[in-house]
Parts: C-alpha cells; structure tokens; sequence
C-alpha cells in the first residue's frame, strides 16, 4: 500500500494538497483504517504526506529544490560506499557482487522492469554494505528509502533499464580493479543520472522549472 500510494503522488496522479482520506483509502485497498494509518505515517516519514489539523493526511509539496538536495545528497553518499567498497569489499562480497550484475543482464533483455528493480535496489544494498561502515550504511539506506518512489519513476522511460545497467558495470569494473576513485565517480554519475531520468515523471511544485507528468500532456 506504501509503494502504491508513494508512486501515485510521484507520477501526480495524487497532487500536492489533495486530502488523502482514510476511509477512501481503506475501500480502494479492501483494508481496515489500522493498516491505512500505518501507511500514511510512513509516507509522511518520507516526506511525501503532510498531516495538518483538522484537514487530516494531504499529499505533501516536493520542490524541485528540494528533491534536488535529496539526490545530491544521495550522489554523495553512494560515491563514499562505492569508493570503501572497493578498497573494503572481501574477495567473496566482489564475485557476489559481479555475478549478480552479469544475471541482471538478462532482466534487461526481458525488459522485466520489476524483476530489474528489485535487483536495482539489492545492487546498492550490496554497495552500501560493502563499504563496511555501519554509519554510512544506515543514513544512506536511510535517505535512499525517501528517494526510492521517485527512483523507480526512472524506469518508466524507454530505454532506462539497459542504461542503468551499463552505469552499474562501470561500477563493478572499478570495484573488481579496487579502484576507489573511478568506483565513487561512477556511482556518483549514476546517481546524477537516476535524478535527471527520475525528473521526467516526478511531480514536483509546479512553480518549479521541472513540470509534472500531467502539465507535460
């Protein structure tokens, strides 16, 4: 119900100021309110709802500024797991590592976007692990979860998965080479890339240069 709701308000079908009642909710989702409340308080942790007295949950404004210092935020804290885990990773963590990768390829020939999405998130999870820090570990999991409904929008583009899995070879050869420059620079690209691509469908304040995917039709 989370994810449901979450890529709703990214792809603006959900708008920023919408009332999101809970009794609607439960309906659509054939649920009770416990379950409903559970969801709205973990999107409003993600910044995605906004609770206001008297007017209940309402779906939160995302500025372009905003969602941009999230991402560079993220592009930072990838580029520091990416750089450890090369210098960091054992020799068993880099084969897991890069046997994975070479299986995603076939997701991609598939064009299975889910199956590939959820190989994209335990690939950075591998990352952020691999850096063997737990500090770093926990606040980029931590922010990568409030980003994660506008990086799955990312794959509604044509196209996208390849890319994405072409960004990620450049970061396992640098990891296999132990190259920490070239491993933080390329996970620090991608990241760049994933907000460019993710801007296209995210809707966002629409006083902001990036339009919503509604005012692009």
């Amino acid at each position: 119900m989370v994810r449901a709701i979450a890529d709703r308000i990214v792809t603006g079908y959900l708008r920023p100021g919408e009332r999101l009642d809970e009794g609607s909710l439960a309906a659509r989702f054939d649920v009770s309110r416990t379950p409903v409340r559970e969801a709205l308080g973990h999107l409003s942790a993600m910044g995605l709802v906004e609770r206001r007295p008297n007017r209940g949950a309402i779906v939160a404004v995302v500025t372009q500024e905003h969602l941009a210092s999230m991402f560079e935020s993220m592009a930072e804290l990838e580029a520091i797991c990416a750089r450890f885990a090369a210098e960091r990773m054992t020799g068993a963590e880099r084969r897991s590592l890069e046997m994975e990768h070479q299986a995603s390829a076939r997701l991609v020939q598939l064009g299975a976007e889910e199956e590939y999405e959820y190989f994209n998130t335990e690939f950075h999870s591998r990352l952020y692990r691999g850096a063997h820090n737990t500090h770093i570990h926990d606040l980029t999991v931590t922010t990568r979860s409030r980003l994660a409904p506008f990086r799955r929008a990312q794959f509604m583009l044509p196209g996208r998965l390849a890319k994405s899995w072409q960004e990620h070879d450049v970061i396992v050869t640098a990891i296999m080479r132990g190259d920490a420059a070239a491993a933080g620079k390329a996970a620090r690209d991608h990241v760049s890339i994933v907000s460019e691509a993710s801007a296209v469908f995210a809707a966002v304040d629409p006083v902001s240069p990036v339009l919503s995917r509604s005012a692009r039709r």
